[in-house]
């Protein structure tokens, strides 16, 4: 049986529908048995501050290399992503690692799950002449009682070979008694090594050596070749979680020492978050009016389906236990941006299907229908993106995927079905006529095509401009002003003799210090537990630059003086490595490589014309060019929000782009017979004009907001990203129709001559 809908059905799904809003209002305020709240949401390290460990390399190791080090802080970092992605690693001074893990305030909570970091055997007995390898695990070897061996230990699987390790509590088959163990998985290598090693050793004893000590020493009771095993024995699950976090640690190529740790304050401070929480409501306010001003009833239900998106990103975030900063925030802007952009689609459909003397009925079937091709095809494409770099990214670069593939997932439910379900509500409450929707006006058509030499011009102007400045700049010295987080600096550890906030030291020190001492770059995290002290990190400081620092911190705001007796440790100034490794950022080119690629790659499957796919890339490569031309133009400080500012330009630029797309595909579906292409693009493109300008305006106004209400390091996160913006939304327009009618529009003029 076929639902009907009538009039007080409609009524009453409306009001369930604003009860169901406010309950998730509720819950994001109050929460629900303690879940659900808003504030619950796990902040990184620049909005909320975190667990910070710093590491020393353990005498036991002896001399070792460079390269040791180096694999040690790469392979760390990837353990500490359990924690969190946005996670830092930093070398400290010649022999520190220095670990900040976001979210977590229980230092010591951090510290026993982490484990140990130590290196990782598991061997066997034997008395064949040993490796390298083999010798370098006998040299940490001790058994239990502290007697020496005479025999040698062969090494068949070391910790890196493990990729998970995890205790829990099993039953025995046999006597149904429950017993603790560690589950293990190992990857392809370490399934082969460990496969061999319990093939030719079954009856006998193997040893788990980690830290100087044998942790386990399991009898092999049959081969295993499935890449997972169980160590059983362990006295009770604490035992079992506390052998397998050491395990999940152990592929280190160092012993560490823990030194010191410490909880620390936000980067960014109180007043960077609830300013921006502010600036995002005034442009959520700001966009209601206009949607409310231009598409009237429809324009209510974008408001209503708008509220609904933010509830439940903000719940998803919530329940997915992800980490919110900066970057993350970036992919919530652009995902509201693409929200807004379904919602213009969509109306301006049901606009031009009114005008076209269709009933308000049939244009709100056709124009959703109509609109739905643009809207999932605009989000796939992202998706596809945000899931390439949620695989092969790292660190930040994965934080933002993983809101920007949920915000994305969130939106197309709420273009398609709630957006939908509100518009249909209200056409049944009564609001039928067409003054509650309007009609779309009918554009001159512009000739874009024919003008292509002009914008074509202006953005080799403008990327040359900022091929300028780099070449310039790279004369000067440095091309770019490349931020401590990827070029490192000092972390120089300050107490003062009274307590300033974080905020109070972003608004007052923080600016003297960069007047004052000529700093490009300070970023000042205090001690929760001692809250005299702060944890100071700037460019490197040494000579004249650091006495002038020194200064101007113990004359104007009272910090202890370390030539005095009882201070001689303030001011500590340790050198310290960029957080953004090198693996990292070759991480994050990689990925973004592969995502352009599956991109062009689906667009080419999804319009069945490779023409439309270089079109689409071309005018990303512009944007890309566009915006790190401003940085070096700019100078504006590149850190690690540069690479979330790229992905977010690349996520937008390619939505729009696919809107004028797709109608082009549409009209040549419709050509008639002698007409020219040349005049059907610059139709398209005209008719989608209203939807450019509707959701850059929009998306601008939310950056805008920030921008003006943020803190410097959120001005300097966003004015790039207006720059994009901007630019992205001239490629789509002026560029990507013009560049497919000159590697394929053409050629069907060409024939009709």
């Amino acid at each position: 049986m076929k639902f009907k809908m009538t009039r007080p059905k409609a009524i009453i799904a409306f009001v369930l529908s604003i009860a169901m809003i406010a309950f998730a209002a509720y819950v994001l305020v109050f929460g629900v048995a303690g879940y659900g709240q808003a504030k619950s949401i796990k902040l990184g390290l620049d909005l909320k501050g975190g667990v910070s460990i710093t590491y020393q390399v353990s005498k036991n190791n002896g001399k070792y290399s460079q390269t040791d080090f180096d694999d040690t802080i790469n392979k760390l970092e990837k353990r500490v992503q359990v924690f969190s992605t946005e996670a830092q690693v930093q070398k400290e001074g010649d022999d520190k690692i220095a670990v900040s893990i976001p979210g977590q305030y229980d230092a010591d909570k951090v510290l026993e799950e982490l484990g140990k970091p130590g290196s990782l055997y598991f061997c066997t007995k034997s008395e064949e002449t040993p490796s390298k390898k083999d010798l370098k695990a006998k040299k940490f070897i001790q058994l239990k009682n502290n007697s020496q061996d005479d025999g040698y230990y062969k090494v068949w699987v070391t910790g890196d070979e493990i990729k998970n390790a995890k205790g829990q509590a099993s039953q025995d088959e046999n006597t149904k008694a429950t017993q603790y163990v560690v589950s293990l998985k190992f990857n392809d290598k370490g399934t082969k090594a460990f496969g061999d090693m319990t093939s030719e050793n079954v009856g006998k004893q193997t040893y788990i050596i980690y830290d100087n000590q044998i942790l386990s020493a399991p009898n092999v009771k049959e081969a295993i070749t499935g890449g997972e095993a169980q160590i059983d024995g362990q006295k009770d699950l604490e035992e079992a979680e506390q052998l397998a976090s050491n395990i999940r640690i152990g592929s280190l190529n160092l012993e560490l020492d823990e030194i010191s740790h410490k909880v620390e304050s936000a980067q960014l401070g109180n007043d960077a978050l609830s300013k921006s929480l502010l600036a995002g409501l005034i442009g959520m306010i700001i966009i209601f009016i206009f949607m409310l001003i231009v598409y009237r009833i429809p324009g209510i239900a974008a408001c209503l389906a708008l509220v609904a998106y933010v509830e439940m990103i903000l719940l998803a975030l919530n329940g997915f236990d992800l980490t919110l900063t900066l970057p993350g925030i970036a992919g919530i802007i652009l995902n509201i941006g693409m929200a807004v952009d379904a919602n213009v689609i969509i109306y301006a459909r049901i606009r031009e299907e009114i005008a076209a003397g269709k009933t308000v009925k049939t244009a709100i079937k056709t124009g959703f229908k109509a609109a739905t091709s643009a809207i999932v095809d605009g989000n796939i494409t992202t998706l596809i993106a945000a899931l390439v770099l949620l695989w092969r990214g790292s660190g930040t670069v994965q934080g933002f995927a993983q809101t920007l593939a949920i915000g994305i997932i969130i939106q197309l439910f709420e273009a398609l079905v709630i957006s939908r379900g509100f518009v249909w509500m209200l056409y049944y409450m009564g609001f039928e006529k067409v003054k509650f929707y309007g009609k779309e006006k009918v554009r001159k058509v512009f000739q874009f095509v024919q003008k292509k030499a002009i914008f074509f011009a202006i953005s080799i102007v403008c990327i040359l401009i900022g091929v300028g400045a780099m070449v310039a700049n790279g004369a000067a010295g440095s091309v770019f002003n490349l931020g401590i987080e990827f070029k490192g600096g000092s972390s120089i550890s300050v107490e003062f003799e009274k307590e300033y906030s974080i905020d109070y030291f972003n608004d007052h020190i923080k600016k003297d210090l960069e007047k004052e001492v000529g700093l490009k770059e300070v970023q000042g995290q205090r001690d929760t537990a001692n809250k005299k002290l702060y944890s100071i990190k700037t460019e490197r400081l040494e000579g004249d630059k650091f006495d002038k620092f020194k200064k101007v911190l113990i004359d104007k705001y009272k910090a202890y003086d370390p030539s005095k007796k009882g201070h001689e440790g303030n001011f500590a100034n340790e050198m310290i490595s960029g957080s953004v490794s090198k693996q990292m950022r070759e991480d994050a080119v990689i990925a973004t490589v592969i995502a352009i690629i599956c991109m062009l790659i689906y667009i080419w499957i999804r319009f069945r014309n490779v023409q439309f796919a270089f079109a689409a890339v071309t005018a990303l490569v512009h944007d890309v060019a566009i915006v790190v031309g401003f940085y070096a133009l700019a100078r504006v400080t590149l850190g690690t929000t540069f690479i979330a500012c790229l992905l977010t330009i690349v996520g937008y630029s390619i939505n729009a782009t696919i809107v004028i797309f797709d109608r082009i595909r549409e009209n040549m579906a419709k050509r008639r017979r002698g007409e020219k292409v040349i005049d059907l693009v610059n139709t398209s493109i005209t008719q989608t004009l209203t939807r450019s300008i509707y959701t850059t305006f929009t998306t601008f106004i939310m950056i805008f907001m920030i921008y003006i209400m943020g803190v410097t390091s959120i001005q300097e996160f966003t004015l790039p990203l207006m720059v994009g913006l901007i630019a992205g939304a001239f490629s789509s327009v002026f560029i990507t129709g013009s560049l497919w009618y000159i590697f394929k529009g053409r050629s069907y003029d060409k024939a009709l001559r």
